[in-house]
């Protein structure tokens, strides 16, 4: 038997797993079972918590198809709260070696007599701010079949529209564009078409943002291969860093997604990109 924790950071569901303290023979496999909803289980992929060397823990995240991926915003902020909730750490500050690189987290924990939020018990993690590192806009790395650096105001003409993408890639690629209205925008529509675009290889997630002013953005997701998605954390911090360069809004921004709000800030003195936000425990369970 092998114990897992479903957990939740902002509508991105993964499954847990304590590999250090439990044998995870093929990972592949086992990503591709507990992401068939058939089963009653439902995520949108794996994530084995391993030991590292260089870091305080390592974090090996599956797909739905059982390939290994680099990193999701949201689902390392879950890899925070998953070691101190299931008492493998006891620090609030922590590090986390990922396929992008190693990442800083600082825990927040539900104090004493706070009611909200109500699915958080006192003394677990109620939010976490992840140090996302530096954004990359350089085409080979994102990558975008594209010669100019950085990779801003690319056309590409979709049926009526003609859409000015600006890529960035924090460890996953990211490809963002602005709209008027994007709680009327048909993102099904055009982001099937863009999604099959050799512009953008190797399932580049597309951003659809709405400015609502300096401080705030409205967006909605369209994952490559799998169609809108609640929201996404690595998107999230890609976006600030689209708007911030066209000029649209500060460093530090509050994005509205599906799933929820993130707080982003792209810190002027070390280049970085801080994102917080809730990761919650949905459910616990085994599996043969």
């Amino acid at each position: 038997m092998i114990k897992f924790t479903k957990m939740q950071g902002l509508g991105n569901d993964y499954i847990y797993i304590d590999a250090i303290h439990q044998n995870i023979k093929k990972p592949s496999s086992l990503a591709k079972f507990v992401s068939n909803r058939n089963f009653g289980i439902g995520s949108d992929g794996l994530i084995l918590i391993c030991k590292s060397e260089v870091a305080d823990f390592k974090m090996r995240m599956f797909n739905q198809d059982g390939s290994e991926a680099e990193m999701c915003g949201n689902g390392i902020r879950c890899v925070g709260k998953f070691v101190y909730d299931k008492g493998l750490t006891k620090k609030t500050n922590i590090t986390v070696e990922t396929l992008a690189g190693i990442k800083k987290l600082e825990l927040h924990i539900k104090p004493k007599n706070q009611k909200e939020p109500q699915n958080v018990k006192e003394g677990e993690v109620q939010t976490v701010k992840v140090d996302m590192g530096k954004p990359i806009l350089i085409p080979k790395e994102i990558p975008v079949i594209a010669t100019e650096t950085p990779v801003k105001d690319l056309k590409i003409n979709v049926l009526d529209k003609e859409f000015k993408f600006t890529c960035v890639s924090m460890g996953n690629p990211h490809a963002i564009t602005m709209v008027d209205d994007v709680q009327k925008f048909d993102v099904e529509k055009y982001g099937k078409l863009i999604e099959v675009d050799r512009v953008f290889p190797n399932k580049t997630n597309v951003e659809f943002a709405q400015i609502i002013d300096k401080q705030n953005i409205k967006m909605r997701v369209w994952e490559r291969g799998a169609g809108e998605t609640l929201a996404c954390g690595t998107g999230a911090c890609a976006t600030e860093v689209a708007c911030y360069l066209n000029g649209y809004t500060n460093r530090t921004v509050n994005i509205q997604l599906l799933g929820g709000d993130l707080l982003i800030e792209w810190n002027e003195k070390d280049n970085h990109i801080y994102m917080t936000g809730p990761a919650v425990t949905v459910f616990e369970g085994e599996l043969e």
